[in-house]
């Protein structure tokens, strides 16, 4: 049984808990298989979207999976609430606390906002994005999809390829992938891979047409032009031509391989519409499986919570 309160990153994470997390995934994934749109598993559990930035696919996705499991879910935004007056992130913990808030789920533009957050209010807190620093319900759902075609991830060979300095997504799966065993690659030009990223045990290219050589996944990573304040590419054109993910590049990758993306996907830029809607493209399959994800987690966590509230 999982015994943290919150889950904000995959940094921290063991091996056997996301293998938890996984496996209850599994479960719930069977569920969803079966078309059931309704289940008791939260049943009285008050489930808080707090969002601090834009978010179709994640925020959709946390809404969906605490319906599905019969709990109470609530969206809110920035623009709608509160901190709009000058309502502090910690002012507004509490008071989702004194609502009888059993998981707050925040998505928020700096880096560290779910720490603080978790530190402050006795609900579970999960992290939905936090600046460049982690996306790990984003990563889980990635390596649960690899999983399923996969299975056991020890030496599978994965690259990453784009905008992998701005990206949250990109630090969380290789924190996962590498305590599963794979072997991470990640690709970029120069102006966009982060310092020190050697130093997460992976290997570093900016040459992309040799590194999907013999690639079992290939995970592309949206272009965040709302993160850059000056330029670090040339251009759209040239960028597409240099780490575009087209059909001659996967190619290149084992026949088995599938293509990855977290979204949205800028078309012709980061993915030709040909790769994203090929057979080899996973991404559809991701977005149902990001619904396994939330709803195990939402219902490990709360148990969890439930667990130690009982031993007080």
């Amino acid at each position: 049984m999982l015994k943290r309160k919150d889950l904000l990153g995959l940094k921290d994470v063991t091996t056997e808990e996301m293998e938890e997390i996984l496996s209850t995934a599994r479960e719930m994934r069977k569920i969803l298989d079966q078309n059931v749109k309704k289940t008791p598993h939260l049943q009285g559990k008050n489930i808080v979207n707090l969002f601090y930035e834009n978010s179709t696919r994640t925020r959709t996705s946390f809404e969906s999976a605490a319906k599905i499991m019969s709990a109470n879910a609530i969206n809110i935004s920035a623009s709608a609430s509160s901190v709009t007056k000058g309502e502090t992130l910690i002012d507004t913990g509490k008071t989702l606390d004194a609502l009888l808030t059993d998981v707050v789920v925040i998505r928020h533009s700096m880096s560290g906002a779910p720490h603080l957050l978790a530190k402050n209010v006795r609900a579970s807190v999960i992290n939905a994005g936090d600046g460049m620093n982690e996306h790990p319900t984003q990563a889980l759902l990635d390596i649960f999809t690899m999983q399923e075609k996969f299975g056991d991830l020890k030496g599978l060979k994965a690259v990453i390829a784009g905008d992998v300095k701005h990206s949250r997504v990109a630090r969380s799966n290789i924190w996962g992938l590498r305590k599963l065993g794979a072997d991470v690659t990640v690709c970029a030009p120069k102006t966009l891979l982060p310092m020190g990223i050697e130093d997460m045990d992976v290997s570093v290219s900016t040459d992309l047409d040799d590194c999907i050589e013999g690639a079992n996944v290939v995970m592309g990573l949206r272009l965040q032009l709302e993160r850059q304040q000056a330029g670090l590419f040339p251009g759209a054109a040239e960028y597409n031509c240099y780490y575009g993910i087209n059909a001659a590049r996967l190619n290149r990758a084992d026949s088995d391989a599938i293509l990855l993306h977290p979204g949205p996907i800028n078309r012709g830029l980061e993915l030709s519409s040909e790769t994203a809607d090929g057979e080899q493209s996973y991404i559809l399959r991701q977005v149902t499986n990001g619904l396994a994800i939330r709803m195990a987690l939402l219902f490990l966590l709360t148990r969890a919570k439930g667990k130690e509230q009982d031993r007080k």
